[in-house]
């Protein structure tokens, strides 16, 4: 079973995902994308942290996602990927050719998806004003494809906005 749950910045997301996993059958794992690169955000990852069910094995990634969803898909269980929109800017470091087959994989790991709950959340970028930045536009764009990708082989879409989830499918 796979669900996607989409929501812009701080909608809850996260808390909801969360709420999937400890819904689900154990071993539960994260897989935490995202790096530390400022103070700020190393504060938010250490509340988080501090947050969470002892129970919840926490596994950081950078670019092999596919790889670690294959690692820990004999275990079982439940895991959360948190959140695709960091693991997508781990790629943008990568050469195109690299980040497109880092996202192939990913995707093909989606499409033969066997065995307990995967929960992935992801930002919906597409709610906001449109980023006067040509990058910041390709990046919407490549996020926004990614999502609509996963969204056609999930079981459950969710976008959450103002801490409350509205499932879609």
């Amino acid at each position: 079973m796979i669900d996607l749950i989409l929501g812009g910045n701080k909608s809850g997301k996260s808390d909801f995902g969360l709420e999937l996993l400890c819904r689900g059958p154990r071993p539960w794992t994260l897989v935490a994308t995202g790096k530390s690169r400022d103070l700020a955000f190393r504060r938010q990852i250490i509340t988080h942290r501090l947050s969470r069910d002892a129970e919840i094995a926490v596994r950081e990634v950078d670019t092999d996602l596919a790889g670690a969803l294959g690692a820990l898909a004999p275990l079982g269980g439940s895991v959360l990927v948190d959140s695709l929109d960091f693991w997508m800017f781990s790629l943008a470091g990568q050469s195109r050719e690299d980040a497109r087959r880092r996202r192939e994989e990913f995707f093909a790991r989606l499409q033969f998806h066997e065995g307990g709950n995967l929960i992935l959340v992801s930002t919906e970028m597409g709610l906001g004003p449109l980023a006067f930045d040509g990058e910041i536009r390709a990046f919407a764009r490549d996020l926004g494809q990614l999502n609509r990708e996963i969204a056609s082989v999930s079981t459950s879409v969710y976008l959450v906005v103002a801490g409350l989830a509205q499932k879609l499918k």
